[in-house]
């Protein structure tokens, strides 16, 4: 069942949890050897909320999951030792505080850049008391929105044969995302993003792409999302099922989570969805055979 969550109802634990997001995806970051288009920063769905998955550590093996179930932080090192972080009752300078002190317990050392990325006004992680919401029935809908993306979103990845990410959670704009790629180096991206180096964004879009995705924004209870880039002439004006539109804010097409919620079949409206626009930009960038086969 796809849950009803307006954005505006739960900004509060939204501002948090994505700065707390931001933290953990920065301890992976730095302990994770690098993999193109920032792939390795990324956390992934998992049967209890967000993981990063392994992260080697000279012991062994580290992983760091947000569990949206019992409401904490959880961290594990292979070699059986285990600490917890509670979220209720925690503002972004007492978390980040937590989890570095339970990460130096399990004998884990990292030092990160301790401010957050791609927000507008970056409080450093230790000076921030302000952000300290969590109401859990939000989260865990936000995560059941994130399941039912997540699912969606590896039904349309493996209708692609070329060079594909994995489907991921991008914690720097809070997002669900998979990218297909052309196969061809992209023009240099000007950057941009705020508190985020242009280095960033040049790695990122190094290459032809088309990216889809879902994020708690665009609708009034999030939206999925689809863009090209470079985007070519036509893009904007390809026709998409109904419900969908293209932003001239936001420079990419949405479907609000609304209109899937209340859609007559919500999976058929999706895949219609992502399909298209992958088709549009695929089509007016005559994107090479290889990389417009789709498996039957």
């Amino acid at each position: 069942m796809r849950p009803e969550l307006p954005t505006d109802t739960w900004q509060a634990t939204r501002d948090t949890l994505h700065l707390w997001t931001q933290i953990v995806g920065k301890v992976r970051m730095t302990l994770t050897p690098p993999v193109n288009h920032w792939w390795h920063v990324t956390l992934y769905l998992s049967a209890r909320g967000l993981s990063t998955g392994p992260i080697p550590i000279p012991a062994g093996v580290l992983d760091i999951e947000f569990d949206f179930v019992a409401h904490e932080l959880v961290i594990r090192t292979s070699g059986g030792g285990r600490r917890a972080v509670p979220f209720v009752g925690q503002s972004v300078a007492t978390f980040y505080a937590a989890t570095l002190e339970a990460l130096g317990e399990l004998g884990v050392a990292v030092a990160i850049h301790a401010a957050p990325n791609e927000v507008e006004i970056a409080v450093p992680f230790a000076e921030d008391t302000e952000h300290c919401t969590y109401v859990p029935d939000h989260a865990h809908a936000f995560w059941q929105q994130l399941i039912d993306a997540d699912r969606q979103l590896r039904r349309f990845r493996s209708d692609f044969s070329g060079k594909v990410s994995p489907v991921h959670y991008f914690w720097g704009a809070m997002d669900l995302a998979v990218t297909r790629f052309s196969g061809r180096e992209a023009p240099e991206h000007p950057g941009g993003a705020p508190n985020c180096p242009d280095r960033v964004m040049l790695e990122g879009y190094s290459h032809e792409l088309s990216s889809a995705g879902f994020w708690p924004g665009g609708g009034a209870e999030g939206a999925y999302y689809s863009y090209t880039y470079p985007a070519p002439e036509g893009f904007a004006d390809a026709p998409v099922p109904a419900g969908a539109f293209y932003s001239d804010e936001f420079g990419e097409f949405l479907l609000p989570y609304e209109t899937v919620r209340r859609s007559a079949d919500p999976d058929a409206l999706v895949q219609e969805f992502l399909q298209a626009t992958y088709r549009a930009a695929a089509e007016l960038a005559a994107w090479p055979v290889h990389a417009q086969v789709e498996a039957s």
